[in-house]
């Protein structure tokens, strides 16, 4: 049998012969020896390739550990070639005497051919490159680092008040619990833990992603992108600062309808004076144990601070404003302004959710200035306005769900498909954003919105369905989720509103409600076989027959958009509001306390039940009432005041505590347990949508005003109606 060296020798294989000062030898090259089964063996050390040292020579046939005393490289100096015996196992040592170790290939610069050396170093230098992007593409890397280095200990930390998203059902924690307010629903120190490795996990694929994606584009392609984000900041930079300057000349107009008469019915007279009642409650407890923090806990009785807000402090303060002004209570609406002229600073090194601010301190502060004419609350409302101006910095334009309200870097929650913008949060900035270019006089604030809807349109829908996630870099849609519940809600109410706000000229709006009312219709509404209508949830094309509460507000708004539906179909919105209403009644009707849960299903043999552990809570939320609120407007049917007094009632019976009003973990238990939480939101929208309910028409009407997501109140921006006729046409 040949040799190894000896079939090197053969035609074709590579092998040559040379002359040193033992005669004529064969030589071959490291790479042929192992391509013709010569086997290396590994140092002790794991040193493969010893620097600068010849192989040793083996010697005889089996010369596995005979060693030439003197083993030579037949090329002075070089590490590349070497002689051969003749051995059927070649077995290699160090060039040096026997005692020495056993087993390194040759080593060195030199060992390597060119073209090897050019490989390896170029695996090196991308992996070196993703390294350092790993790094740079983070966002908020010294925490990552932190918790990746340091491994913060979980009980060393606060524990997390937000969803993951904008609150605190369990089961939300993978699509996040989109919609804002339920940050108060129970947590635990795991969870949170959880939910801090996955924002990790998350934002270390996220930068490895970006950083492949980087590294497969020409390097003038990586210049002319980097020059274009620079001048892109830039000028966004210069019109953010020209939207803080001074605010021009507005000539207040006196709200309509913010002052009238009590109800002549005395029945309800009594009801309504009876909700106020219950704001004074839950506003003096908070004003004794909480006052200046963003929300109450009532049985512990003491201040409490949702993540959501970052360091900014007065949520219920802001959120209460327009309620406390409509229900005649003067004197806390101006210790509540008296603390905003004093107090209210958004000048923080912290992280904040875009959509909780901007409806309830931007939307507060907008309602309160339209109310009263106080300067100061536009003033603040343009200023915390400009904050959130960073949150656009994207490729798209589609705004960051985060934001630091210091160095303006924004980022998504980690949960949310990939890292994408959230449909109900990016959707429910335009009403605000338009009466800040309006109050301001600055043209930017409307921009950002209309480039968002921009963006929408030009995107396909599935089935004509609008997904729950858009990734800002790439403009395109995320995970095929679809709900009018949380994560989608109020995308589609701020569509409806947009349009009624512009005095209907905003046809664009009305088109894009309608066409996605029509695909939500085809493909979400169904009828249960107890004959109760809901709006179940789309996932890549299947449906999940879950209905949430959040999702209750739709009632509402189907029938608030039914005078401008298309022709024939306004009687079948109104009817399609009200079984949407009778539903959500049931939802209430059927569990102990009277109140509805989180989310309730229709399947399994169950209707209008929650069948999960994690969906049994109820946290104060207004959607229902809100329902009720539309529906007593648009029919005056007396079925919606009994509805809402009964809710009044639960509200009194189960919630109320000495402290204020508390939240239930479960609203199917006899024996209370309480969250220990008053939501802002339960006095800025439950008690307002409660008092509209049992006052005349004449209170703040609706072809007057338009209420946002966190009901506070917009006026009609009332413009040249024949400009849009020819629009239309």
């Amino acid at each position: 049998m040949a040799t190894p060296a000896e079939r090197l020798l053969q035609p074709g294989t590579g092998g040559t012969l040379a002359l040193g000062d033992k005669g004529l030898q064969p030589v071959v090259c490291r790479a042929c020896l192992l391509a013709h089964g010569a086997a290396p063996e590994r140092r002790s050390r794991g040193e493969l390739f010893p620097r600068g040292i010849p192989a040793a020579q083996p010697r005889g046939l089996d010369g596995l550990d005979a060693l030439d005393p003197d083993p030579q490289p037949l090329t002075p100096g070089s590490g590349e070639v070497w002689r051969l015996s003749g051995a059927a196992r070649v077995h290699w040592t160090a060039g040096r005497p026997a005692a020495a170790a056993a087993g390194a290939m040759p080593s060195g610069p030199a060992a390597f051919r060119l073209t090897e050396k050019f490989v390896l170093l170029l695996v090196f230098s991308a992996f070196i490159t993703l390294c350092f992007g790993a790094i740079f593409f983070l966002p908020d890397s010294s925490k990552l680092l932190s918790g990746v280095l340091f491994h913060s200990s979980p009980a060393l930390q606060p524990a997390a008040d937000h969803k993951p998203g904008p609150g605190a059902r369990a089961e939300d924690a993978a699509e996040g619990r989109a919609r804002r307010r339920e940050e108060g629903a129970p947590g635990d120190p795991a969870a949170a833990l959880e939910d801090n490795l996955a924002r990790i996990r998350e934002n270390h694929e996220r930068a490895l992603r970006e950083a492949k994606e980087t590294l497969q584009k020409l390097p003038e392609e990586i210049q002319r992108d980097i020059l274009l984000e620079k001048e892109k900041v830039a000028q966004d930079q210069l019109r953010d600062k020209a939207a803080s300057r001074g605010l021009p000349q507005v000539n207040f107009v006196p709200p309509i309808g913010a002052e009238v008469p009590e109800p002549a019915d005395l029945a309800i007279r009594d009801k309504r004076a009876k909700i106020k009642e219950m704001m004074k409650h839950a506003w003096y407890n908070y004003k004794r144990y909480a006052w200046g923090l963003n929300e109450l806990k009532p049985i512990s009785k003491e201040g409490h601070s949702s993540s959501l807000f970052g360091n900014i402090k007065g949520a219920t303060i802001v959120d209460a404003l327009d309620t406390l002004f409509i229900m005649g209570m003067r004197d806390e609406f101006q210790e509540a302004k008296a603390w905003i002229e004093k107090n209210l600073d958004f000048n923080v090194n912290a992280e904040i959710s875009v959509f909780e601010v901007n409806i309830r301190f931007v939307g507060g502060l907008l309602s309160a200035y339209y109310l009263s004419g106080e300067e100061i609350f536009r003033k603040k409302a343009v200023e915390l306005g400009v904050k959130l101006l960073p949150a656009f910095h994207t490729p798209s334009g589609i705004p960051w769900a985060l934001l630091n309200m210091k160095s303006g870097i924004g980022r998504n929650w980690p949960w949310a498909s990939g890292g994408s913008s959230i449909l109900a949060e990016f959707g429910t900035l335009h009403l605000e954003f338009m009466h800040l270019s309006y109050l301001s006089g600055n043209p930017i604030f409307a921009e950002k919105v209309m480039n968002i809807r921009t963006v929408l349109n030009n995107l396909e829908k599935p089935q004509g369905l609008y997904p729950n996630y858009l990734n800002p870099n790439s403009g395109q849609w995320g995970q095929h989720h679809v709900s009018v519940g949380g994560l989608g809600d109020s995308f589609y109410e701020y569509l409806l509103k947009a349009w009624l706000m512009s005095d209907k000229t905003d046809v664009e709006a009305k088109k894009m409600y309608f066409d996605a009312v029509q695909a939500i219709e085809a493909h979400l509404i169904r009828k249960s076989s107890g004959g109760l209508t809901y709006i179940a949830e789309w996932k890549g094309g299947l449906l999940e027959h879950k209905m949430g509460h959040l999702t209750c507000f739709a009632g509402g708004m189907f029938a608030l958009g039914a005078d401008g539906a298309p022709a024939g179909l306004t009687q079948h919105y109104l009817e399609l509001g009200a079984e949407i209403a009778r539903t959500c009644h049931e939802s209430y009707n059927r569990t102990y306390v009277k109140l509805g849960p989180e989310a309730f299903r229709f399947d399994g043999g169950v209707e209008a039940i929650a069948t999960r552990q994690n969906e049994k809570y109820y946290i104060l939320r207004p959607e229902v009432v809100e329902t009720y609120m539309y529906m007593w407007r648009l029919t005056h049917d007396p079925k919606y005041r009994k509805w809402a007094w009964e809710a009044v009632e639960a509200l009194e019976n189960h919630c109320k505590v000495n402290g204020g009003y508390s939240g239930l973990r479960d609203v199917y238990l006899r024996h209370e347990s309480y969250d220990d939480v008053q939501q802002s939101f339960f006095l800025a929208e439950t008690l307002k949508y409660l008092y509209l309910i049992f006052s005349d028409d004449d209170l703040l009407p609706l072809e007057h005003w338009i209420f946002n997501t966190e009901a506070h109140l917009l006026p009609i921006l009332h413009t040249d109606k024949k400009a849009v006729e020819v629009k239309e046409k």
